[in-house]
């Protein structure tokens, strides 16, 4: 459970209709299994102890003494177990019969939930049998135990782990416009379990998935699905064991047609920090906690996917499908604010490298959207002491292959007459050497702009503005930054998707940025070493993979550094050692503190994703603010 991963399982045993005995077997032996596998939660099938299609037996004592036997005899069987179990029953309450979930753990019952809606169509008669939950949650004795805790409105919570808790729902319940779950969840459920008997019909399996994904993502929420399997009869009906493990939308584990185990963990920290920062069910009223239980902390085994590129979809259809989102979204931006602005040109300063390609891409896109000449882009090239023939000839060929306007204006007199100016030694290449060109280089844009009654368009990027990978007034500052919501590991892709969407329209349009995406990165601010690029931006600050996955655990789900290194070693330790991990994720910290009064004056630019630096809404931090927490964090590592 550290880190707030919690390791839960669904299940399907196989079971024999009426035969409580056989089934109780079938329980506890999944429950032993479930336990040596490190689950903490496990959830079986709606009425598994009888079996979901015994019809009109339900009526009969025999089988509700052996279900309340069978139970008797689970208890019994794992005692000595902690894994939370819901064992779907019918529990006779005042003469009337529920279907009931009951939440056992080390040989008690915890409380009993029946379900609240009751299916009574086509295939479904439970009415037939079964009363819906009461209004009210009262107490019962039952198998032995005394005022066991009996209603529809309870949830469990972890009393060493309270961002664990477990509310229950049964079947039709998740199908219902008011589901249970939703008064759960606003009282505090983090997980959902729903013990299931979902027949198979073709095409049912997707809309049963929609349903508890969908249900995950409204309550924020880890959602558990167990689904009766075989055993049940097919008189007209047969079932798959169709098993869901999902979180906040995602789904997690899927399993069908297969008895047996379905494993994964849940982030209930993530969840937690989710309805914090949205504030989702900040008017949620207080309820009763009915029972609180307690599990062994220990180091959760991680089994579940993390992405080593959160940023990037892995599947071509789906990374081809974002990047054609994100160049929609930026190219709109810019073109309203290029009418709102009457701007007659949109002046981007061209390096040949990969931010200022995609920042010129995305400017022909909203060009073509305003049905206005190519001419009117007008792209500047600034070569100076770093520039190389490479970088220098591809953004020639590049403007020229657009149709821009091609300027280039070699800054390197005017920098060495600023450097005359302030006393500056040509050959002490400091900050100062540096910074000096990238604010030539914008001024010159800025300039240029006023020139043609235009806007500068920033090229920098969003892993750029998280390390302060930009010079302040210099590169940092524009009229609006198309790219600064775009991490640098999607920049790449981005324009890898353009190449190839020219790849038969101009093939010298293709080559010439297929070879800007073999280019190392580099601002060229250093002198060249043999005509060859002598300043590598990630030997100095760090693989932006590595960072950019840093930034996504930060800003999107608020994850510790602890969490962070742990996940980045799960991710990307076959890549990176732990050592290289933890010196890049201390740089990280370090800048991304340090830096953040350059992020709190940034120029407008249209947000593309959920992480983002803007400080009008999306990340808001005083620049003072210290890292000393998180780097007493970092030390114990």
């Amino acid at each position: 459970m550290k880190d707030g991963f919690v390791s839960v399982a669904c299940g399907a045993p196989p079971l024999r209709l009426a035969d409580c005995d056989y089934n109780a077997e079938q329980t506890f032996t999944m429950m032993r299994s479930a336990e040596q596998a490190g689950a903490k939660v496990l959830v079986l099938p709606e009425l598994g102890l009888t079996g979901y299609t015994c019809g009109d037996l339900f009526y009969q004592d025999a089988l509700l003494r052996g279900a309340e036997q069978a139970l008797a005899t689970v208890l019994e069987a794992t005692r000595n177990l902690e894994i939370v179990t819901a064992v779907g029953m019918p529990v006779r309450v005042n003469n009337k019969l529920y279907n009931c979930a009951v939440i056992i753990q080390k040989g008690s019952i915890l409380g009993i939930v029946p379900k609240t809606h009751l299916p009574n169509y086509g295939e479904f008669y439970e009415k037939r049998q079964f009363a819906p939950a009461p209004a009210e949650d009262d107490y019962i004795s039952f198998c032995g135990q005394e005022a066991v805790p009996f209603g529809a409105g309870q949830i469990f919570t972890c009393e060493n782990l309270p961002e664990l808790v477990l509310g229950f729902e049964i079947c039709e319940d998740l199908w219902a416009p008011e589901s249970p779950s939703v008064a759960m969840a606003r009282a505090g459920a983090t997980v959902i379990c729903n013990l299931s008997a979902s027949n198979e019909v073709l095409s049912k399996d997707r809309y049963r998935r929609q349903l508890v994904t969908t249900q995950s993502a409204k309550l924020l929420c880890g959602y558990l699905y167990a689904s009766a399997g075989e055993g049940e009869s097919t008189s007209d009906v047969v079932f798959g064991a169709h098993q869901l493990i999902a979180e906040n939308g995602t789904l997690l584990g899927e399993k069908r047609f297969e008895n047996g185990l379905l494993l994964s963990e849940i982030d209930v920290q993530k969840l937690c920090y989710e309805r914090r920062r949205t504030q989702a069910f900040g008017d949620a009223e207080e309820k009763k906690n009915y029972c609180g239980f307690t599990l062994t902390p220990v180091t959760t085994k991680l089994t579940r996917y993390i992405a080593p590129k959160p940023f990037v979809p892995e599947g071509k259809e789906d990374r081809d499908a974002r990047c054609r989102e994100i160049l929609l979204i930026a190219s709109l931006g810019l073109k309203q604010r290029m009418e709102h602005t009457g701007a007659k040109t949109a002046v981007v300063g061209l390096s040949g490298g990969l931010d200022s390609t995609l920042a010129v891409l995305i400017t022909g896109l909203a060009m073509k959207m305003l049905d206005r000449p190519m001419t009117e882009i007008v792209a500047v090239t600034m070569p100076c002491f770093g520039t190389t023939d490479r970088t220098r000839n591809n953004a020639v060929i590049l403007a020229e292959k657009l149709g821009a306007t091609l300027r280039t204006v070699d800054i390197s007199a005017s920098v060495r007459s600023h450097f005359k100016d302030i006393g500056h030694d040509m050959a002490d290449h400091s900050v100062t050497f540096e910074n000096a060109q990238a604010r030539e280089r914008t001024q010159v844009l800025m300039d240029i702009a006023n020139q043609t009654g235009g806007i500068v368009i920033g090229t920098g990027d969003l892993s750029e503005l998280a390390l302060g990978w930009c010079t302040y007034n210099g590169d940092h500052m524009s009229m609006y930054a198309v790219n600064a919501s775009i991490p640098k590991t999607l920049v790449r892709h981005l324009v890898a998707y353009l190449a190839r969407d020219n790849a038969e329209k101009d093939e010298a349009l293709r080559d010439v940025l297929e070879d800007i995406l073999d280019t190392p990165v580099s601002p060229e601010l250093l002198p060249a070493v043999q005509g060859q690029i002598s300043q590598k931006t990630e030997d100095l600050v760090g693989p932006y993979e590595l960072h950019d996955f840093f930034l996504y655990y930060l800003l999107r789900w608020g994850y510790s550094p602890r969490k962070i290194y742990r996940l980045a070693q799960y991710a990307l330790g076959g890549q990176y050692s732990r050592e290289v991990i933890l010196k890049w994720l201390k740089t990280f910290y370090r800048r991304f503190f340090s830096q953040q009064f350059k992020r709190n004056c940034l120029p407008d630019g249209p947000k593309v994703g959920t992480v983002a630096l803007s400080p009008r809404g999306d990340w808001r931090m005083p620049s003072d603010a210290q890292w000393t927490l998180w780097q007493a964090e970092l030390e114990t590592l």
